[in-house]
């Protein structure tokens, strides 16, 4: 995995309350067992219609908006368990999604997978929301290291919380296999003493 310390990106808002994981990748793509291409299908049942033509008035086919951070409403990644929701978001090119609340099974695998899932209030959300509104250039800081999201335009920011393990995976590119592998020393000299 890339490894992630801070972040500053424009946003990509999506203000819609109990995205399920249906919803982000929809069930029939889940027959890959690669995680390549899931970004592709990243939310398509609200991006194309039926004819795979792009709907102009969802958010990822308005160009106005870009950027590696995507800001959600409250309740992000309810319903099943399928870490492909972690893969389309990833896939896509988010790097982090901000909620007010997420289900637990998806931000776990958001963090298994290289996606920082940053909660915040409701107002700091709002607030977010509102300012991306009136500028779509407006950019936030995500600095892991010190667990801070920052609104730049308002210099408003809020402390998150985070995992410990997570934190340290993220900050050094790990998954769990790499830190595993990255203490091998540690765990074969343990093997010596106790075996």
């Amino acid at each position: 995995m890339e490894k992630f310390n801070t972040l500053t990106s424009r946003v990509v808002p999506l203000p819609i309350e109990n995205v399920d994981t249906d919803q982000i990748i929809p069930a029939r793509f889940l027959k890959a067992t690669s995680k390549e291409g899931f970004g592709d299908n990243l939310f398509r049942d609200w991006r194309y219609d039926k004819n795979d033509a792009p709907i102009s008035s969802f958010i990822l086919n308005d160009s106005t908006y870009s950027g590696s951070i995507l800001v959600a409403g409250k309740n992000f990644g309810s319903g099943s368990s399928r870490e492909h929701a972690a893969w389309a978001i990833a896939g896509y090119g988010f790097r982090v999604v901000v909620s007010s609340f997420f289900a637990d099974i998806f931000k776990n695998n958001a963090l298994n997978n290289g996606v920082l899932p940053v909660v915040v209030s409701e107002t700091f959300l709002a607030e977010v929301f509102e300012t991306v509104k009136n500028d779509p250039q407006a950019t936030l800081t995500v600095d892991l290291e010190n667990q801070r999201i920052t609104n730049n335009a308002r210099a408003a920011s809020e402390s998150f919380e985070i995992n410990a393990y997570k934190k340290n995976c993220l900050l050094n590119g790990f998954d769990d296999i790499d830190f595993l592998l990255s203490n091998k020393d540690k765990i074969e000299a343990w093997e010596k003493q106790h075996g």
